[in-house]
């Protein structure tokens, strides 16, 4: 959890009303959620391993006895910090259905909390940058969170970005061609995830550990290892159907080509800058269709992610309703991208000396305040370069001297130019 002095707060929320105007040219409303829900919704299995990261809060006024009696520490808690922004939109979505549009497109741009260890890329209080559409069953709302997603990338200055995606259905009837019981699913995906990490031995090495079915390691194993030609496929139905074995499901494989026709389309693009990833998982439980993450040559590690969980919101509502969305990594982003400079007019400090009457000074900020401008008292330094220096790096963009004498006219003010 971290501090941002002026300048580095003025640049992120620069950055943020740039996300944020894209997501509302796209159609979508920005909301705002509790930062705490109950602890029983944060812990009720939607969230995977993020929910063993949630900050618990205390029941107000524990007792010796309570204490005593807790068998577990979440026995103590009925809150919890929010550890993302979709399982409060669920929350959020079941209350308000009646009041929201039958397809609802939401904007979050909010912090969240996680318990994590502490390192570079990883903080404890992060802010999330979430977009979603609620109650639409087709592919159109991966489309629209895939077009928005990149045009908001764009308007970052952020070039060559690229959506790596895979559907989940896929993962699953992989999984059970290669002959992996039911039950050992969800443990082989958490393995598969890492194959970026430990490469195809270390991944079937770690499932021979871990006692998976032999045959099915074996089965996958000759898959991986199979001989491939280097031939350069953009993305559509050859590049999905050479990725993946043989008998993948044909109305999965047609809805990751529409979608990529849909997004070249939107952008005026012969080909999508899409990526199909047969081994893309995305480590949240409740994805059920296509999965997406945003990929940068410059790192690494992903810019954001999401997918379709269709069976998260019924969970609160009693009623199946479909959903999709977004997140983009506001943290990651924020380290890579340029802000545009302030929008508005000039940023002025008025350095002033010793003994000029007050009325002056604040008549001199309020006119230029008046006409669109940001205004600064500053009384003058004895080293004025290195004042000067000080207030440019402060995002001032021009100064001017007001002495003793001066007038309470703005337009009577020398300004200078803050290099």
């Amino acid at each position: 959890m971290r501090d941002f002095l002026p300048a580095e707060k003025a640049r992120r929320e620069r950055i943020l009303d740039v996300i944020r105007e894209s997501y509302r040219a796209h159609g979508f409303d920005e909301i705002e959620t509790p930062v705490v829900e109950d602890s029983e919704r944060l812990h009720s299995g939607l969230g995977g391993d993020n929910e063993k990261l949630a900050f618990g809060v205390l029941k107000r006024g524990l007792t010796r006895e309570e204490l005593q009696a807790a068998e577990e520490p979440l026995d103590l808690a009925d809150l919890g910090l929010r550890f993302d922004l979709t399982v409060p939109l669920a929350r959020f979505y079941a209350t308000h259905r009646a009041e929201l549009p039958n397809v609802f497109r939401s904007i979050q741009v909010a912090p969240v909390w996680r318990a994590e260890r502490p390192q570079k890329g990883r903080y404890r209080q992060f802010v999330q940058c979430d977009i979603d559409i609620i109650g639409e069953p087709g592919i159109q709302a991966e489309g629209e969170l895939i077009v928005a997603t990149l045009a908001t990338i764009d308007a970052l200055g952020l070039a060559d970005a690229s959506i790596r995606i895979n559907d989940r259905r896929l993962l699953v009837g992989m999984l059970a061609g290669f002959g992996f019981p039911v039950e050992e699913h969800d443990a082989t995906l958490i393995t598969i995830d890492k194959l970026d990490k430990l490469g195809p031995d270390g991944v079937i090495a770690e499932l021979a550990e871990r006692g998976a079915d032999a045959d099915a390691v074996a089965a996958f194993r000759a898959f991986l290892v199979r001989p491939q030609t280097l031939e350069f496929l953009p993305y559509g139905e050859r590049a999905i159907r050479k990725a993946l074995p043989a008998g993948a499901d044909d109305a999965v494989v047609a809805d990751l080509v529409a979608i990529g026709e849909a997004v070249a389309a939107a952008r005026g693009q012969q080909d999508a800058p899409l990526v199909f990833d047969p081994f893309l998982v995305r480590g949240m439980g409740y994805y059920t269709g296509p999965i997406f993450e945003v990929a940068h040559p410059s790192v690494p590690y992903s810019l954001g992610g999401g997918g379709r969980y269709d069976g998260m919101i019924g969970r609160f509502l009693g009623a199946e309703v479909p959903a999709a969305g977004f997140s983009l990594g506001f943290e990651r982003l924020v380290d890579l991208v340029e802000p545009p400079a302030a929008a508005g007019g000039a940023a002025v400090a008025l350095v002033h000396d010793e003994g000029v009457p007050l009325a002056t000074l604040l008549a001199l900020q309020s006119g230029l305040v008046a006409r669109g401008d940001r205004a600064r008292l500053v009384r003058r330094a004895k080293n004025t370069k290195l004042q000067l220096e000080n207030l440019a790096g402060q995002g001032f963009t021009s100064f001017a001297f007001v002495g003793t004498a001066a007038s309470a006219d703005v337009d009577a003010l020398e300004l200078r130019p803050l290099d």
